[in-house]
């Protein structure tokens, strides 16, 4: 219990209670304010259209706020401002160069394909801020190429939207070339930034080239849209090349997704695998999804697991991504036959 003392002020007045920190979004829409227009303008341009939305709202919340809360947010963005490192300068550059070493050009660019956030060069900042219909009637009487680079520009959610928009055929088509595409020529980004211009959505970019698509990005399509039309696009794409749709759908449901499954599910998965297949694929499993599934096991069971993962001591990283594959197959094997759901986006109800 507090000392009383603490309750009461010098004079022997109740003190006030203590003031609630401003929240982190309220702060930054608080600061907006106290910028010039031309300062907050420079700001908001930096943004995401997400953010800008959310951060314009809370200034309409604010705009009353008094002198204490305006030196409160003071103090914080100073704060803030001088614990600030260099750490970041050049990450992206340090982050690539530090993989490649260790993986070699190729992996390193596979990988850096899946994990670097994407970026839209010149005009196609433009596709950031439109509507998904808008992008849709945009591209839809364009080649399907043009659409398949539109869509690898955009993030998985937006492409989704802007997909189902299309005639089903055309999907089929875009699915399967931007499953394919490589390095996006300056070209492909002129005509893109031309369409643009005439919608009176962006002004000309100089068509930089840059590296996007591929079957991660369709991939991450095809988790949001619902499963029987990703089934549908899937099957379209196997008549054409079996080996990128199969590329597709190992990405589609990874190792670590299992973390999605709800405890029934993961129980009747981890039922049907052996010891000798556990213990390499959660040897590379992060610390959640080895616990969830240790979680589904018996506690002798999970014991077991663990200490034999703890004597087999370092493994190589090919034996444990292997390991990791195999599970997925019989999680897939199990998805087939019923057992269990994974994966798959969009509502269905039946």
């Amino acid at each position: 219990m507090p000392d009383a003392l603490d309750m009461m002020t010098q004079d022997g007045a109740t003190a006030a209670p203590a003031r609630r920190p401003i929240p982190g979004q309220q702060a930054a829409a608080i600061l907006m304010l106290l910028f010039s227009e031309e300062q907050a303008a420079e700001i908001l341009a930096r943004l995401e259209p997400e953010e800008v939305r959310q951060l314009s709202e809370m200034m309409y919340t604010v705009a009353d706020i008094g002198a204490e809360d305006i030196n409160e947010v003071l103090d914080m963005f100073i704060d803030k401002a001088r614990n600030r490192t260099m750490l970041g300068y050049k990450a992206e550059e340090q982050i690539e160069g530090m993989l490649k070493r260790a993986l070699g050009d190729r992996r390193a660019e596979t990988m850096l394909t899946k994990i670097a956030p994407k970026k839209a060069g010149g005009g196609l900042e433009a596709l950031k801020w439109m509507d998904p219909v808008e992008i849709a009637l945009l591209v839809e009487h364009e080649h399907p190429q043009i659409a398949a680079v539109v869509l690898s520009f955009l993030k998985p959610e937006i492409a989704a939207n802007v997909l189902q928009l299309l005639p089903p055929e055309a999907q089929e088509d875009v699915v399967f070339r931007l499953a394919t595409l490589g390095p996006v020529s300056p070209e492909a980004v002129e005509t893109i930034e031309a369409l643009l211009v005439n919608q009176g959505a962006a002004p000309r970019g100089g068509g930089s080239a840059s590296s996007s698509g591929g079957t991660s990005d369709a991939a991450a399509i095809m988790n949001i849209i619902n499963k029987r039309e990703s089934q549908r696009i899937i099957r379209a794409v196997t008549k054409r090349d079996k080996e990128i749709a199969r590329r597709i759908e190992d990405e589609m449901f990874v190792f670590a997704d299992l973390i999605q499954l709800d405890a029934k599910d993961l129980g009747t998965l981890v039922r049907g695998l052996e010891s000798k297949l556990l213990v390499p694929a959660l040897k590379g499993a992060e610390d959640k999804l080895r616990d969830k599934m240790f979680g589904c096991m018996s506690s002798r069971a999970a014991q077991s697991i663990a200490d034999e993962i703890a004597d087999r001591g370092p493994m190589p990283m090919s034996e444990v991504l292997e390991a990791q594959r195999a599970v997925i197959q019989v999680a897939k094997r199990m998805a087939d036959a019923g057992d269990i759901v994974i994966g798959g986006g969009g509502d269905e109800y039946v």
